[in-house]
């Protein structure tokens, strides 16, 4: 049976591994798969009779597409976690997440990581998309958080307890834990994530319970990840062998020094964070919320820069699903982000957001990297991202997305509509006072929005957690 190819010619080629970047040369693909790169790559290589696909990108960039590790398609764009987690049914929050996974990989993100979501939505997501019935990026997924009622996704008292439909799942005996990795791993997930504190000041589970789920999931087949936002979990996750770790907002020499020592990646995420913080009173979150949030991303930096510095494995991951990190915008923000909070090179940046993240799909040394023998999933940039990292953001500027060797084409019409989860129901963002009424009191003033959180990590208007507060408080959303 004749081959398929690809020849992309006379690009800059960015090789997603940090390297110079290549003027002048071509990429020929060979059934999925890149089969040589150079300044002499030409169509002679392709045998007469096989069908072959050329692309003219000269002045253009030809790259790894981009893997997002931290992405929700269970989320729906949501304002509230009521959103997330009670209002739209099952079948639904099904096929909105497929039709949102198209938005993803127009955006350049040919490959993702699901760390945790509603049922096993993800996994049915994953299976679609590889059997070619969902236009989407490469994808593994995790099942629902499992956390502690001291952890992160007990969002609702007690009295309420813990909906079917929640993006988490609680136990509070070791037993209860193992239990459910037994379940999630027989019903397909790629990997296990564990939801520590929401705000890093202490630790949700124990460091025994740690090591003993980590070695079960290994056992089984599986990789595991945890949500980590200060010292004390970071350290014990490494220690426990979790396979990476998720932001790491707060770490201290000697945890860093061990994270180098275990080789564990880290997935900083700090694009939920920053569009909060820079722009969250766009769209109405309030004042205490979006100071908070900037603050702790200022803190961030600290940990981050002496990480990277240290030499730590750093990945992109972008938290994207809620309404302020909506499908298929903002996930190349979180390159730019890695270079202001956490000191990388535009070439460090890329190869977080490409060959760094194979690992969360399996597909370490396969993908992620344009090189002779690796599974051609390319974008062609019409700008240089090593130059200026943000030209990435710019959906026009991604001119050719190319998954397994073959050019995508999409239904632009199609992926220019919104289809949010059903909306919780609210009646104002604010209360409405006397003095607001008779013009004594601006109804913009922060002291009008209840404020709080937990000591610890940072101060009460500072240690906020990015996701318990955007999607608990429904006044830090505007409603429709």
């Amino acid at each position: 049976m004749p081959s398929t190819w690809l020849l992309i010619t006379n690009a800059t080629v960015v090789d997603g591994a940090a390297n110079p970047p290549q003027p002048r040369t071509s990429v020929l693909v060979k059934d999925g798969r890149i089969s040589a790169v150079g300044t002499q790559v030409s169509r002679e290589l392709v045998p007469r009779g096989d069908d072959l696909t050329e692309i003219d990108a000269t002045g253009k960039t030809v790259m790894p597409g981009l893997i997002d590790a931290h992405c929700h398609m269970t989320y729906g764009e949501s304002r509230t976690e009521e959103e997330i987690d009670l209002y739209t049914s099952p079948e639904l929050r099904t096929l909105k997440a497929a039709f949102h996974a198209q938005k993803v990989l127009r955006a350049g993100v040919t490959g993702i990581s699901q760390p945790g979501g509603s049922y096993y939505i993800g996994v049915g997501l994953r299976e679609a998309i590889k059997d070619g019935i969902v236009q989407g990026p490469r994808m593994t997924a995790a099942g629902r958080y499992l956390t502690t009622s001291n952890g992160l996704t007990d969002w609702f008292p007690d009295s309420v307890g813990v909906p079917e439909g929640s993006i988490g799942i609680v136990h509070n005996r070791l037993d209860d834990m193992i239990d459910e990795v037994r379940h999630q791993a027989k019903n397909g997930v790629d990997f296990i994530k564990l939801a520590d504190s929401p705000y890093g000041d202490y630790q949700a589970f124990t460091s025994d319970e740690m090591k003993v789920l980590a070695d079960l999931a290994h056992q089984l087949g599986k990789k595991m990840t945890i949500h980590a936002r200060g010292d004390a979990e970071v350290h014990a996750a490494a220690s426990a062998g979790m396979d990476w770790i998720m932001h790491g907002n707060i770490m201290s020499d000697e945890t860093i020094a061990h994270l180098v020592q275990t080789g564990t990646p880290l997935v900083p995420t700090l694009l939920l964070l920053s569009n909060v913080g820079d722009w969250g009173h766009l769209v109405g979150a309030p004042a205490p919320m979006r100071d908070g949030m900037k603050s702790m991303l200022d803190k961030s930096a600290d940990a981050l820069h002496r990480a990277h510095a240290a030499g730590v494995t750093m990945v992109l991951g972008t938290d994207s699903g809620f309404s302020v990190t909506p499908y298929g915008v903002w996930h190349a923000r979180e390159l730019e982000l890695l270079m202001t909070y956490a000191g990388l090179t535009a070439l460090e940046a890329i190869q977080a957001g490409t060959s760094n993240g194979a690992l969360m799909l399996g597909l370490d040394g396969q993908i992620g990297v344009v090189a002779p023998g690796m599974i051609a999933d390319l974008i062609v940039v019409d700008g240089d991202p090593v130059a200026d990292i943000t030209v990435l953001q710019r959906r026009a500027a991604i001119e050719t997305v190319i998954q397994d060797g073959k050019v995508v084409q999409f239904d632009e019409e199609m992926i220019a509509r919104s289809w949010p989860h059903d909306r919780g129901i609210g009646y104002s963002v604010g209360d409405l006072t006397y003095d607001v009424v008779h013009g004594h009191a601006d109804p913009d003033d922060p002291s009008l929005v209840t404020a709080g959180g937990p000591p610890g990590l940072a101060s009460r208007e500072e240690a906020r957690d990015v996701v318990a507060d955007l999607t608990r408080r429904e006044h830090a959303a505007r409603q429709e």
